[in-house]
């Protein structure tokens, strides 16, 4: 008998055939490139985030942070537009707090048409909103309607049709004539109501916060009016357990966008009172005095000075209010 081929689980090298090479250099290579290519493409999408961001920054650049610096620089200046600035230092603040009475006044027009207006206003706005989240038929149609005053309240063409109706023979005597109560003077034309026109017009511009508000009152679960008509509290108490802390958020948002517009109010003032700021400066907004120092005097250093403090005053609020915040705004963790 011929003896049998040995048989062996080890399969035969060829003489032709190199052994491999260790596996470890190139797990190294392989582990190398997938370590690279999620930061190749981490600066792929950086680079590309700043492409879209270049049109802000050059905005930010040039139409906001530029002016504001230069703005800042002519306030030491004695500017008239037609020369070169000219150096003074701290005179045009000095100035304005110690020789200047119209701009207390128009520091006085402008705080009293903040501080009444801008409640009122979200005052007006949170109760339609309230109103309009009952689910009335026809909702897009109101909120069009009542967001329609904010998109042209600020305009020229709003503003004389404002004064128009404050006249002397305006729509407003012509009512008042119709109970009795003729021979009333003009509402714009007397000091004592002027600014008080300015303040309605304002309040009428109530469609911005109103749609926010609304928004804000949709995202509150119904389940929590549920549970508060289970344990019995009755309608003002949801309003004030429920929907004021929860909307509390959007309370402040819009009190801190309409405290800022506010303060930089012009064009009523201006068209009302044919920019003088009259009756006897009633209607004198400190926006309306910093363009009268700047475009009809030609005191651009002080008006530049006239407008580093409104940044200062507004800044200073919106601090205040943010910190007064912590005590009264909810937010939902």
């Amino acid at each position: 008998m011929q003896p049998s081929k040995a048989t062996t689980d080890e399969p035969l090298a060829s003489p032709h055939v190199r052994p491999s090479a260790p596996s470890e250099p190139s797990s190294r290579r392989s582990l190398t490139a997938d370590f690279g290519k999620p930061r190749k493409a981490g600066r792929k999408k950086v680079s590309r985030a700043y492409i879209f961001l270049t049109p802000w920054m050059l905005g930010m650049v040039f139409i906001t942070l530029g002016p504001l610096l230069a703005s800042l620089y002519l306030s030491f200046t004695d500017y008239d537009l037609l020369s070169e600035p000219n150096w003074v230092g701290l005179e045009n603040y000095q100035r304005m707090f110690t020789d200047d009475p119209r701009f207390l006044k128009s520091l006085v027009v402008t705080f009293t048409y903040v501080l009444v207006s801008v409640p009122l206003q979200l005052m007006l706005a949170l109760g339609l909103a309230l109103v309009l989240n009952k689910g009335v038929r026809g909702l897009a149609l109101y909120r069009s309607a009542y967001y329609l005053p904010s998109l042209i309240g600020g305009s020229v063409a709003v503003a004389i049709l404002w004064r128009q109706i404050f006249g002397a023979e305006g729509l407003v005597n012509q009512l008042l004539g119709s109970i009795g109560l003729e021979g009333m003077p003009g509402w714009i034309s007397n000091p004592q109501t002027a600014l008080g026109t300015l303040i309605i017009l304002n309040v009428w511009t109530f469609g911005s916060p109103m749609i926010i508000f609304l928004a804000g009152l949709r995202q509150i679960p119904a389940e929590l009016y549920e549970q508060g008509s289970i344990d019995g509290v009755k309608m003002f108490g949801r309003l004030r357990y429920i929907t004021l802390p929860l909307l509390s958020p959007i309370i402040f948002f819009n009190l801190v966008l309409q405290l800022i517009g506010a303060f930089q109010a012009f064009t009523p003032a201006y068209v009302v009172s044919n920019g003088t700021g009259g009756p006897v400066d009633s209607t004198l907004f400190y926006t309306l005095y910093l363009y009268e120092r700047g475009f009809v005097n030609f005191e651009m250093g002080y008006a530049s000075a006239l407008g580093a403090v409104l940044l200062v005053i507004i800044g200073v609020l919106t601090a205040l209010n943010f910190y007064a915040s912590k005590h009264w705004v909810h937010y939902n963790d």
